[in-house]
């Protein structure tokens, strides 16, 4: 959703698409260069102990172990036990009958899964950019990450989730620059989509064709026979027997069942687990893997997996007869002619085109790629998550020791400036609209009234997370003071915080079915105590089923709507901390 007051509330004329969008690259990318670290391999470090070491030291280590290996089994392979193991398990074992060559379905899916996977990874990659630091708990705190892709956390003064952003060239991120989660996520998901779908195609044909006795493994003999072909390869020779058109050997069969029945549904599962509507219903989801921060890294090891299968996998590919692999994989034969050659060249040409196209459309088309996430994406996770209703609590000792702000910028308005000074004093929340009994309410009426604590886990859109504690007025006990009108399906929230050019507040919707949920609530304590002037003071939202930019921090007002549909936004909740963002 667009920040600001809607066209016409302030009595200014609203800015037209264009303009919006030239703020947005204005902002978001030519201001940005230079002035953030970008993301490179000299900033990316792994903890080790207390200490942080650069990965450059730590990349002769495969390297070395690959010397290593192929010296372990050169020396095995020309030994009499080694020359018995490879003979007594053969590396391309003979299979029950299965007709040559890749079945059309393999063909066109396998083709479709790098294009969509290209997307993916670089739309990945920005969003990870945008919380640098990859945790094993779900406390986030700074200096306990186990990888980081840029320097510590200062101690001297207040560092926020927004300064950590870095910046990502255009050339490896989707759509780059810095601070783009929002735009990231919409081709992510929307690439997420899709490669589900083609992987349920995928194994619909799979299992029903005699394809899937050519991958799928029946007998515990695969294994030593695995390890035979990786003798054979590390001793730098190619296995003897039929090529991959007829069988495959088993390291091949044990790879690529691995990489679509573990990586692949790995992929799905992980990304699950950082919902916070599914975390915070089912918290026995995220312990399937730990916690949400371990699935998060998870979630990058599984890509950085898939990145190095594909490397292998091309050089194994023209390393055992480059044409005739090629081929196969796009015609079906193993013919040595360069007709497969052509037909990888042009796809190879089409995804870079498209990916070129995507990046200046993410520019230029901000607006229209968000509404088609919202027809897609949107549609589909309100279906499926957003009206579950969150129950998730956790105890005292889980609260995290650290959570991250994201602004350090108040408001500058006479108004904010004048109930600051005052300590909020005369502050008053408005309740008005489609509403049988407007208030207006001040924070010692609303401290007055139906309090409930809540211990819950907040989740950012940027990737970190936090427990803690927080006591307010459940929103459920307000929609029955105000009785919204029957038509009132979304309640309008408005800050004290600005918006971008487009208005002077920051705005953000929820439904009304959100806003009865037990844990929805409008908290002005945090962890026992009064709400941080850094985390939202006076009042902030909590609706749990939610990510964080939707909690909207400083609320000035609330305004029931009979909004026919919420426009979904990749933007990051800012709220009193200064402007927000537009789309982010």
């Amino acid at each position: 959703m667009a920040d600001g007051v809607p066209p016409g509330q302030n009595g200014s004329t609203p800015p037209t698409e264009a303009e919006l969008q030239d703020e947005f690259l204005h902002e978001k990318l030519l201001n940005e260069q230079g002035a953030h670290p970008r993301m490179s391999l000299t900033r990316v470090h792994v903890r080790l102990g207390r200490r942080f070491v650069s990965v450059w030291w730590l990349l002769g280590i495969p390297v070395l172990l690959a010397i290593l290996l192929v010296f372990a089994a050169k020396l095995y392979g020309a030994s009499s036990a080694g020359r018995g193991f490879v003979a007594r398990h053969a590396c391309i074992a003979l299979s029950p009958p299965v007709p040559a060559g890749m079945p059309a379905f393999v063909r066109w899916t396998h083709l479709l899964n790098f294009f969509l996977l290209v997307i993916i990874v670089r739309s990945g990659l920005q969003v990870l950019a945008d919380h640098p630091r990859l945790y094993t708990k779900v406390h986030c705190t700074p200096g306990r990450e186990w990888l980081r892709f840029r320097g510590p956390v200062p101690t001297d003064r207040v560092w926020t989730a927004r300064e950590d952003t870095i910046t990502l060239s255009p050339l490896v991120g989707l759509p780059g620059g810095r601070h783009t989660i929002g735009v990231a996520r919409h081709w992510h998901f929307s690439f997420d989509i899709l490669f589900v779908l083609t992987g349920i195609v995928y194994l619909v044909f799979f299992f029903s064709t005699p394809w899937m006795y050519r991958l799928l493994p029946t007998h515990a003999s695969i294994f030593p026979g695995a390890v035979s072909c990786a003798v054979t390869y590390l001793s730098l020779h190619f296995p003897k027997g039929a090529s991959g058109f007829f069988h495959y050997d088993a390291l091949q069969q044990l790879s690529y069942f691995s990489v679509i029945f573990i990586l692949a549904p790995l992929a799905i599962l992980t990304g699950l687990a950082m919902s916070p509507a599914l975390d915070n219903r089912f918290r026995w989801y995220a312990r399937l893997f730990g916690n949400r921060q371990i699935a998060r890294s998870i979630h990058f090891l599984v890509m950085v997996s898939f990145v190095l299968f594909f490397i292998g996998h091309m050089t194994l590919v023209a390393l055992t007869g480059f044409a005739a692999n090629l081929n196969d994989i796009t015609l079906g034969n193993n013919h040595h002619n360069l007709n497969g050659f052509a037909i990888w060249l042009l796809a190879i040409a089409i995804v870079i085109a498209f990916n070129i196209w995507a990046v200046r459309f993410s520019w230029t088309h901000t607006r229209v790629l968000q509404r088609i996430s919202n027809l897609t994406v949107g549609r589909l996770m309100d279906l499926l998550f957003d009206h579950t209703a969150p129950k998730v609590e956790y105890r005292r000792k889980d609260i995290s020791p650290y959570f991250w702000p994201n602004h350090t910028q108040f408001p500058d308005s006479p108004e904010w400036c004048a109930l600051a000074g005052e300590d909020f004093r005369g502050y008053r929340l408005k309740v008005h609209g489609l509403v049988e009994n407007p208030v207006e309410l001040s924070l010692e009426q609303i401290e007055a009234m139906a309090k409930r604590s809540q211990i819950t886990m907040h989740h950012c859109i940027q990737g970190w997370s936090g427990i803690a504690e927080w006591g307010g007025l459940p929103f459920s006990e307000l929609i029955e003071i105000v009785r919204p009108a029957p038509e009132a399906q979304w309640v309008m929230f408005y800050s004290f915080g600005a918006g971008a050019k487009g208005g002077d507040r920051y705005y953000d919707s929820h439904s009304i079915h959100d806003l009865r949920h037990p844990q929805s609530l409008l908290a002005y304590e945090m962890n026992g105590e009064r709400l941080p002037m850094l985390h939202g003071r006076p009042l902030r939202l909590r609706v749990e089923n939610q990510l964080g930019f939707k909690h909207v921090k400083g609320r000035h007002d609330t305004r029931p709507t009979s909004m026919a549909s919420r426009r979904r936004c990749g933007c990051c909740v800012r709220g009193m901390r200064g402007r927000g963002a537009r789309l982010s």
